[in-house]
């Protein structure tokens, strides 16, 4: 049986996407403040962001809504929280790359452990406007056309076994990798395709086709790495393993990963089953 307020969610950001899609053409400067992240925002952003809550906000059983371009979580009343990138790969449209919005669905209070979502949905500004949304029940690849969206490939798996087409594809500078995922990194070399495009939307949906793993591990720099814990890890870990697949944060799968702080960072590997092990030996 559906749960209705995710639904209703997911409606939503079919029907916002088209409008989000348009202002990354229109918006693509940047803006004079930096997010919470301390990252440079671009227009698109910000606009995105105060789509999605107007949007998603209002939604009966949604509480709360929480987004990585701004500080506070904004309250609504009782119900689910709602964590939202508005523009993953932001820094992309300026060389007109992938990008995409990803959203988590949380049964409680934010932040919250990844273990507490009820669904969850990426959305990648490709050739086409697709979404991968999983709930309690299953996965589904939509295309969003006019607002609507219509499934295009139901109860998707990653691939057990990658065939020729299986993709790997990790974040960070290469000297800054820490040398347990460095010497992983180049056992793959020989076993699946590189591709890598500066959004996690885009690697995302190729392992999700092709099988094989996403990585933005932990930094000699940066402990934690770079990617956030309820509006990227969480959400497309709960994707991952609603497929069949595996994420981790290293030791454990990132849905056990306790939530301190609306902002806070998590490493993230994401894929198929046999790569996230091997990682996770590799890195023990």
């Amino acid at each position: 049986m559906s749960n209705q307020p995710v639904e209703d969610v997911f409606d939503a950001v079919a029907e916002t996407a088209p409008e989000i899609r348009n202002t990354l053409v229109e918006r693509v400067g940047f803006e004079s403040e930096e997010n919470p992240s301390g990252e440079e925002q671009i227009a698109a952003d910000v606009f995105a962001d105060r789509l999605l809550e107007e949007r998603l906000l209002p939604i009966d059983g949604i509480g709360q809504y929480a987004s990585e371009e701004r500080d506070e979580i904004v309250s609504g009343g009782e119900g689910y929280g709602v964590a939202v990138d508005p523009v993953d790969g932001s820094s992309n449209i300026q060389t007109n790359n992938a990008a995409g919005t990803i959203l988590g669905i949380y049964d409680a209070d934010l932040p919250a452990r990844g273990e507490t979502l009820v669904g969850a949905a990426c959305v990648l500004y490709g050739p086409r406007t697709t979404m991968i949304a999983a709930d309690e029940e299953s996965v589904t690849e939509y295309l969003l056309e006019d607002g609507d969206r219509k499934a295009v490939r139901e109860n998707v798996t990653i691939p057990d076994e990658p065939d020729d087409h299986g993709v790997y594809g990790f974040g960070g500078r290469v000297p800054d990798w820490h040398e347990d995922f460095r010497a992983y990194a180049r056992e793959l070399e020989h076993e699946l395709r590189l591709r890598y495009s500066g959004a996690m939307i885009g690697d995302i949906n190729q392992v999700l086709t092709y099988g094989g793993i996403f990585a933005y591990p932990a930094l000699q720099s940066s402990p934690q790495g770079k990617l956030r814990l309820q509006y990227e890890g969480n959400p497309i870990g709960y994707i991952a393993e609603a497929a069949g697949g595996r994420s981790s944060a290293g030791d454990r799968s990132i849905l056990a990963v306790s939530a301190d702080d609306v902002h806070q960072r998590v490493p993230v590997h994401i894929g198929t089953t046999e790569y996230v092990d091997r990682l996770e030996t590799a890195l023990d």
